[in-house]
């Protein structure tokens, strides 16, 4: 859906009249956790048929008001995007590849019948919730400042159409060090019985309704003592596509590295792509191509697989220690997480955090 909007637009700041006090902020701050603290602001920019983009601001945080006939609530017309931002140690905060999160945004519009939000304002958007809520970037060592935005039909109507109103927003959430006893291999549990996406749906965009599929497969993976579930192709049922919210990939003993590739059925990481193009750097083969679950299996008991790990912007680099299904295992816990996983993980997060320099113009700098 195209829009011929003016840009850029102009936003209008209401400071928070309830905004939290140093002492309350600064104890969140030292242990946050993730997903459960909030800013005290918020962005918002509405879009009509009538009007297009407009209306611009950042807001007090606070509760959504919703018509009880708007038809995210009955049509699932909705996406969202997820992006961290990050104090350096000079005090200046910086978020990592927002312009990649407005565009695939963008993607996740069209295949939801949703209007396209400018790659300007979505990163304006984002750039003036940081500048209004900036004492909430944490600063401790591996935290951040998890941004959410997301869009919604908000239009009061139940004629099964693309809404003609929508509402973008932006929140914004502190989180602690993903890994707070250090980084360690986790276990994956394969899910058999449930798929996450079949060719010409929704597989490529980030849609709420992808996550929901996921998650009595994931309290499936809890109940077999494996933190994530990892999904194979609707089709054959035999190739991995990618776990409940990460991208995988496999390290070959000859330093190929393989990673599924898309084919409308897998979300198009951020850093599944910042992954590639730091390891094609260091000279490794890439290879994106379909990997069976027989291939994982039996590269990693041959040791023809060296290293499995998954990446996503949450926990940016995981070392997939185990794979479960109910009649085989592969992997161990006990295993270390291999060389190149954390090395790219060190490397990656270095650029994030400041420590190296960012050859790829990466990080943009918001305050």
């Amino acid at each position: 859906m195209t829009d011929t909007a003016t840009f850029p637009l102009t936003f209008t700041t209401t400071p928070s009249a309830t905004a939290r006090a140093a002492a309350e902020r600064e104890e969140i701050l030292a242990d946050p956790g993730f997903g459960k603290y909030f800013t005290d602001h918020m962005a918002t920019i509405s879009w009509s048929i009538e009007e297009g983009w407009h209306d611009a601001r950042v807001v007090p945080y606070g509760p959504l008001r919703l018509d009880p006939a708007a038809a995210v609530l009955h049509y699932a017309q909705e996406i969202f995007e997820g992006l961290k931002v990050y104090r350096h140690a000079d005090g200046s905060i910086w978020a990592f590849r927002p312009e990649a999160n407005a565009r695939r945004m963008q993607r996740s519009a069209e295949r939801l019948a949703l209007p396209q939000l400018p790659e300007s304002a979505f990163v304006e958007a984002v750039k003036r919730l940081v500048e209004a809520d900036s004492e909430w970037v944490p600063s401790a060592p591996e935290t951040s400042l998890y941004v959410r935005p997301f869009m919604i039909a908000s239009e009061a109507f139940l004629g099964v159409r693309s809404a003609h109103g929508v509402d973008f927003h932006v929140i914004a959430s502190p989180a602690g060090a993903y890994f707070p006893g250090g980084v360690r291999p986790v276990s994956i549990w394969l899910s058999q019985d449930y798929t996450r996406a079949g060719r010409g749906g929704m597989g490529a965009a980030k849609t709420g309704g992808n996550y929901a599929a996921s998650l009595l497969p994931q309290a499936e993976a809890y109940e077999q003592g494996c933190q994530q579930v990892v999904f194979l192709d609707a089709e054959e049922r035999r190739y991995v596509e990618e776990l409940g919210g990460m991208n995988v990939f496999f390290v070959y003993a000859d330093g190929r590295v393989v990673t599924p590739a898309l084919s409308g059925t897998i979300l198009e990481g951020i850093t599944r792509e910042s992954v590639i193009q730091l390891a094609k750097e260091r000279g490794h083969a890439i290879e994106e191509r379909r990997v069976s679950i027989d291939e994982w299996r039996e590269g990693v008991s041959s040791g023809d697989i060296t290293e499995v790990f998954a990446c996503g912007t949450a926990a940016v680099i995981t070392p997939i220690g185990l794979l479960k299904a109910r009649d085989f295992q592969a992997g161990s816990l006990d295993a270390p997480a291999g060389a190149l996983t954390m090395s790219l993980r060190e490397e990656l997060t270095g650029i994030q955090y400041g420590r190296r320099e960012d050859h790829h113009d990466w990080m943009l700098r918001l305050a």
